[in-house]
């Protein structure tokens, strides 16, 4: 009887687990990382109220974290190329949470956009920080699960932080709100720092979690050895020439679009233009998240379903980032409804959208050379947060009275441009050639 060659998931599991304890960390820093972004929009309402900001003024000082985080993300791919995720991102991680901590001493707007300017100029590292740990710990044929497990954090911290959030402030007021918030983010800063390792320093890899990563597409030598590659400034004009790279980027910006309305329109426009109750908001805010959480999930798990049984990178990986953003147009449904629960129910089925094109990060290490993942990875991400810039300020613009309706139907054609780009401009996925 012949041997029968062993299972990729029987390998895998022989090989060690050791990833799963890093993509753990990452998951963590993700919650810590989109509480202190969320914090904000749970504060807009009683901040506004005491410090007298109109729509438009919260408008801008939801959008000063996107100018700096915007600008930064390049700088940001470079840093992690040359100094590693451990650093970067520990650094960073304490750094902003120390300034959201500040939050809690401001008192005007030109203080809190001046701060919400410092928290982006320190998450701007972020998404290239965790591209780059995903892209070393995890072979091909796990990454669109890992990509979508560590996404969905910050779905289950929208979800499980945003009632949390509400009696916190409620019991603190928005200035303990922002001080507890930034406390809890520079203890965690300090755990990633120890415990976090890349691939070949771990001493608790085993030998044969390192060959399994190695011999099915982990970047492990980008890191390892001097020979290797290093990304140039003279790059960054590559990263604009390919038609596949600037078709996701255009995507990524359209599927920010709708997160952002989220992350920062979204509890007001319950409380304020749907006259929730400010408590009960919290709770059915989180229904949406939950949604997306799923969304996210099942992107994942299938995207690499799909590939373990042959079908082709471009449907793959695709498929759901398409199907998602024909989703998201049901965010339209609560234009014309006066039902909560129906508008709630809109707005569920429009981020669980959301979720399933969230795997879009899987398409950074599917396209570009290998040597420039960390910038490609901040050039994408520099596209996506042009969106928490543009967002913000445009629902704030928008906004006709008590009139929400024109917000939604602008998100909803961001939507509709994002299917036009991955159906017509981003075409076959592989890897885009270095020059």
């Amino acid at each position: 009887m012949t041997e029968q060659p062993l299972s990729q998931s029987a390998v895998s599991v022989r090989a060690g687990r050791t990833r799963f304890m890093m993509l753990a960390l990452v998951f963590i820093n993700i919650i810590i990382n989109y509480m202190d972004r969320t914090n904000l929009s749970v504060a807009a309402t009683q901040m506004a109220g005491e410090l007298r900001f109109t729509p438009l003024e919260m408008g801008l000082i939801f959008s000063a974290f996107g100018w700096i985080y915007a600008a930064l993300q390049i700088p940001g791919g470079f840093l992690i190329d040359r100094l590693g995720a451990r650093l970067v991102y520990g650094a960073g991680l304490f750094a902003w949470s120390l300034i959201t901590a500040l939050h809690a001493f401001a008192s005007s707007f030109g203080a809190l956009f001046g701060l919400r300017l410092g928290v982006g100029a320190f998450e701007a590292p972020v998404m290239p920080a965790n591209n780059r740990v995903i892209s070393s710990w995890f072979p091909e044929q796990e990454r669109a699960s890992a990509i979508g497990i560590y996404s969905s954090a910050q779905f289950v911290g929208l979800a499980c932080m945003t009632p949390l959030l509400f009696h916190v402030q409620a019991a603190f007021g928005w200035r303990g709100l922002f001080l507890i918030t930034g406390v809890a983010g520079m203890i965690w800063a300090l755990v990633w720092y120890l415990l976090y390792r890349e691939p070949h320093q771990h001493k608790g890899v085993s030998e044969a979690e390192l060959n399994y990563l190695r011999d099915n597409g982990a970047l492990l030598e980008n890191r390892q050895g001097s020979q290797a590659p290093r990304a140039r400034w003279a790059d960054l004009a590559q990263m604009f020439r390919s038609r596949k790279l600037v078709g996701i980027y255009i995507g990524q910006f359209t599927i920010s679009a709708t997160f952002w309305f989220f992350l920062t329109w979204f509890p007001t426009y319950l409380v304020e233009y749907r006259h929730m109750d400010f408590i009960k908001s919290g709770y059915v805010a989180s229904l949406p998240y939950f949604a997306a959480f799923c969304g996210v999930l099942l992107a994942g798990f299938a995207s690499d379903r799909m590939i373990r049984r042959g079908v082709s990178a471009s449907v793959a990986r695709k498929l759901p980032v398409i199907l998602g953003l024909f989703l998201t147009l049901f965010i339209l449904g609560a234009n014309y409804t006066e039902d909560s629960r129906l508008i709630i129910l809109f707005m569920s089925l429009a981020f669980f959208g959301n979720g399933l094109a969230t795997i879009t990060w899987v398409f950074v290490t599917a396209l570009a050379p290998r040597h420039l993942i960390g910038l490609a990875g901040g050039v994408f991400n520099f596209t996506g947060a042009l969106s928490s810039i543009v967002v913000p300020i445009a629902i704030g613009a928008l906004i006709d009275g008590s009139n929400f309706a024109p917000a939604l139907a602008f998100i909803a054609v961001l939507a509709a441009i994002g299917i036009c780009s991955y159906l017509f401009v981003v075409g076959k996925i592989d890897h885009v050639s270095a020059r």
